[in-house]
């Protein structure tokens, strides 16, 4: 049997979780709790395989719950049921060590669902929640593309194609090599891209150039102007 504890503040919501989960011949709801604290010391106490907590809750909230139960019960899933699916909620919660994400108005069959994938060790979204991660990853990685674009415009054509080299894993002497050039005159291309992206080093500057799109897939690096 998968051992649930059930924490929201409304009793009602706790009764209708409970008999969906009744539903799945599998899953035993062995404690309910009426708030965030009660949830953790109900955790400890049982030591459930999942603990399925809402968000907004008197006392600690439920993330705050999630935080501690994940901290001091490793052996305890913790997956989020709740209304309310903001960003900032969903990245806490995962951030947080959550391994699911479930929507109160979302099917029973994926209420079910859920706690057994988390009770199993995976990771569970509701759609709707899973939706709006992949398009934040996107949205971000646009930024990012973005950002590192009008980073690379501030170098000249060949510092580019020396970047792009970078990024591609190629050493000093091997970037020489490609571009008919003496070393020297590589160090001094490679020094003068690390200040003008204000990076460190060239791993950071190789990341610079995969996000601004100078690595092609072949990892031979963009062919710029000379």
């Amino acid at each position: 049997m998968i051992r649930v504890l059930l924490a929201d503040d409304e009793a009602m919501i706790r009764a209708g979780v409970s008999a969906i989960l009744a539903a799945g011949t599998d899953i035993e709801v062995v404690a309910e709790a009426a708030d965030g604290r009660e949830a953790v010391d109900l955790a400890r106490a049982h030591r459930p395989d999942v603990a399925l907590l809402d968000i907004r809750m008197p006392r600690l909230d439920g993330l705050a719950a999630a935080e501690e139960i994940v901290r001091t019960l490793p052996d305890t899933a913790v997956a989020m049921l709740t209304t309310f699916s903001e960003d900032a909620y969903v990245a806490r919660a995962l951030g947080g060590g959550a391994t699911g994400f479930l929507l109160k108005s979302g099917d029973p069959h994926e209420l079910i669902a859920g706690v057994r994938a988390v009770a199993g060790g995976a990771a569970f979204l509701s759609p709707r929640v899973a939706r709006q991660v992949i398009d934040g990853f996107g949205a971000r990685r646009l930024a990012r593309g973005a950002e590192a674009r009008a980073r690379v415009a501030l170098l000249t054509p060949r510092e580019r194609e020396v970047l792009g080299l970078v990024g591609a894993g190629l050493s000093n002497p091997e970037i020489a090599a490609r571009l008919h050039l003496v070393e020297g005159t590589v160090k001094a291309y490679v020094s003068a891209v690390l200040d003008r992206l204000e990076v460190k080093n060239r791993v950071r500057a190789a990341v610079v150039a995969y996000e601004a799109g100078l690595v092609a897939d072949d990892g031979a690096g963009e062919s710029a102007p000379r």
